[in-house]
């Protein structure tokens, strides 16, 4: 018996509406009132097709200011599935997937990417699921000094883009302790820092914390050549807490590197980071791996559900969402991809004078609030009838 796929929801509603109320269900979904399809360079178009992935572009206009002016900068997300089974040497897989993502990332130069971003844990397969320690363990290596981040860096400095990208990090300084970690790599190929997963799931099969625990770099801004950005680790944007705190500390384009699934997740996917987007007045890219992995052994989920080998599958859908609440079409359910998005940073301080969330946020009244919250001998603030 076939499962039918649903490739691209944007696609879908191409191929069944009419011109007009394609428009405008565009309009109210997406909101935009034009056309913001981005023409890109013939030679990124040619990379995509001869190596067999998707590749699209949008823009994002701010107003033309008198004293400023335009700060536009092209951001690149990849989402891919992995390149070899599960069952091949640890080392293989984790070149088969580079050699993909290689190729992706030169596309994103041919399209004049400023700023490239991988999905959740890119260079191996999610295979958290399993609870076993080996042999997934050894996919983990150093954020500064590990083999990926020394190719990325040379990727980096030879395109001139800052590089963001997923890891399980091997922290040697610390016990050998592992990590959920996010490694940002200047344009210089310089190594700039490192963020770590702040909310850690145990929904599902996604048993992570049998692996890694919180992180504990807080919420950093890196401030670049291209804008101030920060990364909400994938289970981080269930929690607004999570995405405030970066808006805070000054981020304009906040990245959220993901490997999530269908039936779990996908409801969600399309709201929450756009929803974070509007209400801290930065840029959101969601990012999210694809296709259906399986491991040598049956596992578990603790949900009822039969033991099982497959996990997955992870459904893609990579967006861009701007702070006035307009966002992208998404890339493919189901295939690899690079979403090409140009955006112009002057629209996160346009936003910010337009709804003035920042002015009307009340931050004393909520950090009494959460204080008394977090304490021991918290009471809710419930009114009843007398």
């Amino acid at each position: 018996m076939t499962t039918f796929e649903l490739r691209n929801l944007d696609e879908c509603l191409e191929k069944h509406l009419p011109a007009e109320e394609l428009k405008e269900v565009k309009r109210i979904l997406y909101g935009v009132e034009k056309d913001n399809t981005l023409k890109l360079p013939e030679s990124a178009y040619k990379t995509a097709e001869q190596n067999g992935f998707e590749i699209k572009g949008y823009s994002f206009e701010a107003r033309p200011e008198e004293l400023r002016k335009p700060r536009l900068v092209r951001i690149g997300a990849i989402q891919n599935s992995i390149a070899l089974p599960t069952t091949a040497p640890i080392e293989k897989q984790r070149e088969g997937i580079w050699s993909k993502v290689k190729l992706m990332i030169k596309a994103a130069a041919e399209a004049g990417c400023n700023i490239v971003c991988t999905q959740e844990a890119w260079t191996m397969p999610f295979a958290f699921c399993t609870r076993e320690k080996f042999p997934w363990c050894e996919f983990a290596e150093e954020a500064e000094h590990g083999p990926t981040t020394k190719m990325m860096s040379e990727l980096a400095k030879a395109y001139n883009m800052v590089i963001i990208h997923s890891i399980l990090e091997r922290d040697m300084e610390h016990g050998e302790t592992i990590w959920n970690t996010a490694v940002v790599i200047s344009n210089s190929g310089r190594y700039m820092g490192k963020h770590r997963k702040n909310h850690i799931p145990r929904v599902g099969d996604f048993n992570e914390s049998t692996y890694y625990f919180e992180g504990n770099t807080g919420h950093p801004v890196f401030e670049t050549e291209f804008g101030k950005l920060a990364i909400n680790i994938c289970y981080g944007r269930h929690h607004p807490q999570n995405w405030m705190m970066f808006g805070l500390n000054g981020a304009e384009i906040v990245f959220n590197p993901s490997a999530t699934i269908g039936r779990l997740s996908e409801p969600l996917w399309g709201i929450e980071a756009r929803n974070a987007a509007i209400a801290n007045s930065y840029f959101t890219v969601a990012i999210n791996r694809v296709g259906t992995e399986k491991f040598p052994n049956e596992y578990t989920s603790g949900d009822g559900k039969a033991a099982h080998k497959e996990f997955g599958p992870f459904y893609g859908s990579t967006y861009v969402a701007a702070p006035d609440g307009s966002r992208t079409p998404s890339l493919s359910r189901c295939e690899d991809g690079l979403l090409v998005t140009e955006v112009d940073l002057n629209l996160c301080r346009q936003v910010k004078d337009f709804w003035g969330f920042r002015m009307t946020q009340r931050l004393p009244l909520y950090a009494e609030s959460l204080s008394k919250a977090a304490a021991l001998d918290f009471q809710p603030q419930i009114v009843r009838e007398k």
